[in-house]
């Protein structure tokens, strides 16, 4: 068989392959190693071509033995590291002798299992405080306070709030859950945005007295229509004016709702709401890390205030499975601004 015909062979495998042949040389390589190592590698030695060890052991191993190799293969490009399973699979057969050598990117794979792992111990550690201090108050409780009015009762306050964290953390992570597993279905129902936010305004209205914020309201209009989940919408205004009374301070929080209007951002018509508050804002290094799960500006402040880390993530994957946008705004000493653009119905 021709070297063209080994490559036109080696280009039918959907990775970047080559074929070391016996005398150490590439006989042949498809397009896609290009991305890898530049074009015009064939008939180069591939030490001069492959350069990291263990990749280079793995081929020779496979040469001498004609066993099956694998091992990884690491590219850092612009700070970015990507990393690839090598194998080596020995061929003796019309294609040539020497070894096939492709390469796949995991990249993804592993990021998503540092997610995970990550994932489990941020769950971990956040039900972990909580519970630790439940069951050292049910020790005290049992001993020296058991005859103790007064410290049963503030113990008992204290369980109460404990338990409510860790009820909200579950709460938080099962709608996490739920969101998740319907991001492919878009929702169908006809939602009229105003009065479900005068909802949301009227049910917050007691935190908001607490919090000593006047919360106001815009609308172009008393109608304005989204396709979408109404359920999953109120969720996401909750979260939103919640976040603002609570970490704002004291003032106002506005909300305004316009539309529907072209939006360029979905390339055809929208509606915009945006929840603004006046408070102590954000540092902008902290602003591209909102929407990831368990990230806190603040920690200590957060948790005081029974936020379990995951508000914004939900609100994000709520928003990208109605196929809309999310935008994050602040400065320092003025304020932030969540703006949510949705398709109109």
């Amino acid at each position: 068989m021709t070297d063209t015909s080994i490559t036109a062979l080696l280009s039918a495998i959907p990775l970047p392959a080559m074929l070391v042949g016996r005398g150490e040389r590439i006989i042949a390589a498809n397009a896609r190693t290009g991305s890898l190592f530049g074009p015009s590698i064939t008939g180069r030695h591939f030490i001069t071509v492959i350069r990291q060890p263990a990749v280079l052991d793995a081929v020779e191993a496979c040469l001498r033995d004609r066993q099956p190799q694998q091992t990884r293969y690491l590219v850092t490009r612009q700070g970015v590291e990507t990393s690839y399973e090598v194998t080596c699979s020995y061929v003796d057969s019309v294609v040539g002798q020497g070894v096939v050598v492709c390469f796949q990117d995991i990249s993804l794979l592993e990021k998503a299992e540092i997610m995970r792992r990550d994932f489990v111990a941020n769950v971990s550690h956040e039900l972990r405080t909580p519970l630790t201090a439940l069951l050292g108050f049910i020790e005290t409780l049992r001993g020296p306070a058991r005859n103790d009015e007064a410290a049963r009762d503030r113990f008992l306050e204290i369980m109460a709030n404990e338990g409510g964290r860790m009820e909200r953390l579950v709460k938080d992570l099962l709608s996490l859950s739920q969101v998740e597993g319907d991001a492919r279905m878009r929702p169908t129902e006809r939602v009229e945005m105003f009065g479900l936010i005068q909802s949301v305004r009227n049910a917050l209205t007691p935190l908001a007295r607490d919090a000593r914020v006047q919360v106001n309201l815009r609308c172009d209009q008393d109608e304005v229509f989204v396709q979408g989940d109404p359920d999953q919408l109120r969720q996401v205004l909750t979260n939103l004016v919640e976040n603002a009374i609570k970490y704002g301070g004291a003032g106002e929080v506005d909300i305004t709702l316009s539309g529907p209007a072209e939006m360029e951002n979905l390339r055809g018509p929208g509606i915009s709401l945006t929840v603004t508050d006046h408070g102590p804002g954000i540092d902008e290094l902290h602003l591209p890390r909102l929407t990831e799960r368990f990230y806190r500006v603040d920690s200590h402040r957060s948790r005081e205030m029974g936020g379990t880390g995951l508000g914004l993530a939900i609100v994000k994957h709520i928003v990208n499975r109605h196929r809309g946008r999310m935008r994050i705004a602040s400065t320092l000493g003025e304020g932030t601004s969540i703006r949510i653009i949705l398709p109109a119905a």
